[in-house]
């Protein structure tokens, strides 16, 4: 007897995935701009179940949607190298008991694990493989995000030549949230390889690059201090506002969140604002959710994308940034100048420990696009977060 499948399931069983179609992507090699990724998806190899929107297109990702159902898990899980997703889906979870996200959707609840098939699905060439990351809404939400494929044993990473469905693991932290399908929680980009990057695991640009960029384009409103081929970031804990507000710590016991409503909730009702200390330091608390900034300003230029990378365990018992990912012609001020912060989605680990201004929390690897977008960050009308200081996700507002 055959076992169906999962609702919607898109079946590319191994040897018989179709090849794609003839593709030109030009001589360029890098991060393909959304222009790239747009004619993937004229060319099939970006493929979905419900019509694919303009609006999924920012400039070096795509923006991945929910799909229709679903499946709460004991724990998280990694499908391996011999396994689909669903077949060790089915194992763990009762298929029958798929949670609808039709209509208004399904509430997703803090502290447990939901892995939820996605309406894209992909059919790469061998020279281009995918790299995913929570949206910029989901971080600051905490709503801890991570893309599965079939047959892998690594989270966020999508296999060059690789064929078949797209999953969301999806494990809300600090608020109990509202989702429903069609709802935008992480994004992929893709790098295009020439024949001697095949094996490359790494693909930061070097010191040397760095710092000619920065010459041509400032990075940052200051010195580089450059480690490990990655710009350093610090924490800004000092007063930056009249009321002294240098962060935020997610409230215990707050309200059900809708991810799509824009400016739809007053801060003050998830919020606890953390104000400067005359040491400008901050004691994080095991297992609190904080949202900081870092003191440097940054812009991204027109051909390169940076991410966030963690520091070294070692520097600190704290996780700083779960979505990482900074596009093209972010923080691009007036008189080429940068103008926005990196904000910093903190959690402590086992033990109280002290953020002090000014404290190394990251480096930002840079990677040079294939080709610079035509349409850069802050030029769209998803760009949320251009110029920003200390900002929390776009769901809230002030008053």
């Amino acid at each position: 007897m055959t076992t169906p499948s999962l609702p919607l399931m898109i079946d590319f069983p191994s040897g018989t995935a179709p090849a794609p179609a003839a593709h030109d992507f030009g001589p360029h090699f890098g991060l393909l701009p959304r222009e790239k990724i747009a004619l993937m998806m004229r060319r099939k190899i970006i493929q979905a179940e419900a019509p694919l929107e303009e609006g999924q297109l920012q400039p070096a990702s795509l923006d991945l949607r929910l799909g229709a159902s679903a499946y709460r898990v004991r724990a998280s899980f990694l499908p391996g190298n011999e396994f689909r997703a669903e077949d060790r889906l089915r194992s763990i979870a009762r298929v029958e008991e798929a949670i609808s996200l039709e209509g208004n959707g399904a509430v997703l609840e803090r502290g447990c694990v939901y892995v939820v098939p996605l309406l894209e699905y992909l059919n790469l060439p061998k020279d281009i493989f995918g790299i995913a990351n929570p949206k910029s809404s989901t971080g600051r939400l905490d709503i801890f995000t991570r893309l599965t494929t079939d047959k892998s044993d690594i989270f966020d990473r999508v296999a060059r030549g690789y064929a078949g469905r797209l999953y969301a693991e999806v494990a809300p932290r600090s608020f109990s949230v509202r989702v429903r399908k069609g709802s935008r929680l992480n994004q992929i980009r893709f790098r295009r390889l020439n024949s001697q990057q095949l094996e490359r695991a790494d693909f930061g640009i070097d010191e040397r690059a760095l710092r000619e960029h920065h010459k041509k384009m400032p990075l940052i409103d200051g010195d580089l201090d450059i480690r490990r081929s990655g710009l350093v970031l610090r924490a800004g804990l000092n007063a930056g506002a009249a009321d002294g507000v240098i962060g935020y710590r997610a409230q215990k016991h707050a309200d059900i969140l809708d991810v799509d409503k824009v400016g739809e909730y007053r801060v003050m009702d998830y919020w606890e604002p953390v104000r400067a200390r005359p040491d400008k330091r901050l004691i994080l608390d095991p297992g609190e959710f904080y949202i900081l900034a870092s003191r440097e300003r940054l812009q991204i230029p027109p051909d390169l994308a940076a991410e966030m990378v963690p520091i070294d365990p070692a520097m600190g018992e704290f996780r700083v940034h779960y979505a990482g990912f900074f596009d093209p012609g972010f923080g691009a001020g007036a008189g080429n100048r940068p103008s926005a912060r990196a904000v910093l989605e903190v959690r402590s680990y086992e033990v109280p420990f002290f953020l002090e201004d000014g404290q190394v929390v990251g480096r930002l690897v840079f990677e040079k696009m294939a080709e610079p977008p035509k349409i850069l960050y802050g030029a769209g009308a998803t760009s949320n977060y251009q110029g920003q200081g200390l900002k929390l996700s776009k769901h809230f507002r002030l008053g």
